[in-house]
């Protein structure tokens, strides 16, 4: 798999969120949007998408460190998303970027960083996939920098 880098994944165009909302725990545990953030806000361009992804796994499953190489073949056999299918991205009102070197960082949608890496000429930006269905067969709205550089241009 090629490695993504010096992205910008918006917000998708059908989340509500105005703010980066932190994801809430279910039944007391996190939920996939919670270790998403929680790895994410704590480890900031730590992870590159790979061994983002395989962390999550592992943690959802309560693989042990001592277990983990394991079970590596076995995760990395199939095919995995990138931060466009985050619940983080899709709905809880963070964008998330990938440096030059691959690794990932969040953004909240009313942060300055935000708008900033929105802008940046030598980040691609992508729009993250939607929650649902758009309501006409039309294709997906304008390019992602376009709606969000008027959306924010007043802040």
């Amino acid at each position: 798999m090629k490695k993504i880098t010096n992205t910008f994944i918006v917000q998708a165009d059908d989340s509500t969120a105005i703010i980066g909302i932190v994801p809430k725990l279910q039944a007391g545990k996190p939920s996939v949007a919670r270790l998403h953030y929680e790895l994410l806000a704590e480890h900031p361009y730590e992870y590159d998408l790979d061994s983002f992804n395989f962390e999550v796994w592992c943690r959802r499953n309560d693989i042990d460190e001592a277990d983990r190489e394991s079970h590596r073949a076995a995760f990395f056999s199939k095919g995995h998303p990138c931060m466009r299918a985050s619940p983080l991205t899709k709905t809880h009102g963070f964008g998330a970027h990938y440096n030059s070197a691959g690794k990932i960082a969040i953004y909240p949608v009313d942060s300055v960083a935000y708008r900033k890496l929105l802008n940046d000429p030598e980040n691609r930006v992508e729009m993250a996939m939607r929650s649902k269905r758009p309501a006409s067969s039309q294709a997906a709205g304008p390019h992602p920098r376009g709606r969000h550089h008027r959306l924010h241009s007043h802040a």
